[in-house]
């Protein structure tokens, strides 16, 4: 086995492997460990990120009386046992699978429920997922940066008036035939090249990093996120290109434009070069698919009929959203922030957008994340 470099962590944090979760040998960071018999809170993070993204936050929890796990996900960082090519298994990466490997976790440090599930970005809907099928564990849900619009609806009513079939969304139609032709960056995640395209940039799976975590986050001047009217071509032209790109281009070359510059990176407080380079040495030796292999299963179709089954349940244990102000995933989808407010979740305790972070909120302005979840714990009943 390659005797990989140690992941540089706080001294309250830990990295260690577990085996036998649903077929994967699992990395989790931990905190919290010293002493038996605390509640537990679970850590889920998103696209093209690693456990090592609560690194700021976990020993705020683990101080407030939490036993803290963040594991790499299915597909990321230094968990195995997933299959890391484009023709592989697809199936193992579907939302109910991310949720049995998250079910599985929690069962295997010995805890039949756990205070939170909090999770970042497409963690966020392995997070709502959790707290849908299973709340009896999950007993509260903290969702960031992506809202949950609730389960895909059941055609309804329709014996005697058979609905039509779905074909492709003409959205992707529409956006090519833009004056400026464009095209939807989930659809573009799901081709067989965009794993390449990433992982072999022309400058670098670091600076491309760089560069894509610059332009998601509030540093990047023009993240000044609005509500949609809708999901039409010429609403979703006003994304930034790292949402809805230019029909040409790949993600390189789309966030190359956007690359900051030496005086910016020098700068830059909440991701310093030092620990970008842990991202960045990861994903160059693991690639992009594990992550990519999500957006496929969402952009398929293949496996709605299954998340039908939860047609028209709601989440009913406390939950919470947290974002930054300046992230444009807030609105990517129109009417889903809403959808979860109002209908999703029935037992909202609070959506706070936080002043100062774009995307990666949890590393950049990770003291007010951890107050917020903090104060959510205790709100939702499962604070210490």
């Amino acid at each position: 086995m390659t005797i990989l470099p140690d992941v540089p962590l706080p001294a309250t944090i830990r990295s260690r492997h577990v085996d036998g979760i649903n077929g994967l040998r699992v990395h989790v960071l931990e905190a919290g460990y010293e002493t038996k018999g605390r509640p537990c809170v679970l850590l889920l993070h998103g696209f093209p990120e690693l456990a090592f993204s609560w690194r700021k936050v976990m020993p705020e929890l683990a101080a407030a009386g939490y036993h803290v796990i963040a594991p790499d996900q299915r597909g990321y960082g230094r968990t195995t046992g997933w299959d890391p090519d484009y023709d592989g298994d697809l199936n193992s990466f579907r939302l109910l699978n991310l949720v049995r490997d998250a079910l599985g976790l929690v069962s295997a440090f010995g805890y039949r429920h756990v205070d939170a599930v909090v999770g970042h970005d497409f963690g966020s809907s392995v997070a709502a997922w959790c707290a849908l099928v299973r709340p009896d564990v999950f007993r509260s849900v903290a969702l960031m940066s992506a809202p949950f619009a609730g389960p895909p609806s059941l055609p309804f009513d329709t014996a005697d008036a058979p609905p039509k079939p779905g074909g492709e969304d003409p959205v992707h139609r529409d956006l090519a035939a833009l004056p400026r032709p464009r095209k939807h960056y989930q659809w573009y995640y799901s081709t067989r090249q965009a794993n390449a395209d990433m992982h072999r940039a022309p400058q670098g799976v670091h600076d491309f990093l760089r560069a894509y975590y610059h332009h998601k986050s509030a540093d990047w001047k023009d993240n000044k996120p609005y509500p949609l009217k809708g999901w039409t071509a010429s609403e979703l032209a006003k994304l930034p290109t790292y949402y809805v790109m230019d029909l040409a281009e790949d993600m390189a070359a789309t966030v190359a434009k956007e690359m900051p510059d030496a005086q910016s990176i020098a700068a830059n407080q909440w991701l310093p070069d030092a620990e970008l380079a842990f991202y960045s040495a990861e994903y160059a030796r693991t690639g992009f698919q594990g992550g990519l292999q999500w957006y496929r299963c969402g952009t398929s179709g293949h496996f709605i009929p299954e998340l039908q089954t939860w047609s028209g349940r709601t989440i009913d244990v406390p939950s919470c959203f947290i974002s930054g102000r300046q992230d444009w995933g807030i609105y990517q989808r129109p009417g889903v922030i809403e959808a979860m407010q109002q209908t999703a979740c029935t037992n909202m305790v609070g959506c706070h957008l936080i002043e100062g972070a774009g995307h990666w909120v949890q590393q950049e302005q990770a003291a007010e994340v951890s107050r917020l979840l903090l104060a959510f714990l205790k709100q939702a009943g499962t604070g210490r």
